[in-house]
């Protein structure tokens, strides 16, 4: 959980200095993007994973931005379906989704590397009944 709040905390700050004209509201709707609200961060209860995809030597593949980036400061490349990133990290986000659909998980559309399994969000979009955590 201090790992999640740490997170939570620095975009929230940065935030604040980017925009200092925005509320408090706008803050934690644009921070909400990249971060889960820590009253409600399904990593804490096991339903959901952050990943990316690697090669057989262990090296990272081009996914169209850094693993955990911010969507401002990447022009908005952390969503799953950007359309402003390369053939290659297309078709890696491609390979990546069908893996984890196909097992199951929904995706959160602003960030291509968080997958959930179990939580409210996944209940909604699966349509199960209830979330599992």
């Amino acid at each position: 959980m201090s790992v999640q709040r740490t997170s939570w905390d620095t975009y929230f700050a940065f935030l604040k200095k980017q925009f200092p004209n925005w509320s408090e509201q706008q803050i934690y709707t644009e921070c909400s993007k990249l971060n889960a609200p820590l009253d409600v961060a399904p990593h804490t209860t096991g339903a959901a994973v952050d990943l990316t995809l690697i090669d057989e030597s262990g090296r990272w593949l081009d996914m169209g931005c850094e693993f955990n980036a911010s969507p401002l400061e990447t022009e908005d490349r952390t969503y799953t379906d950007a359309l402003n990133i390369s053939e290659e990290a297309k078709t890696n986000r491609k390979i990546l989704t069908k893996a984890m659909t196909q097992a199951g998980f929904v995706n959160y559309p602003t960030e291509w590397w968080h997958w959930s399994y179990g939580d409210k969000y996944w209940a909604l979009l699966s349509g199960a009944p209830h979330a599992l955590y």
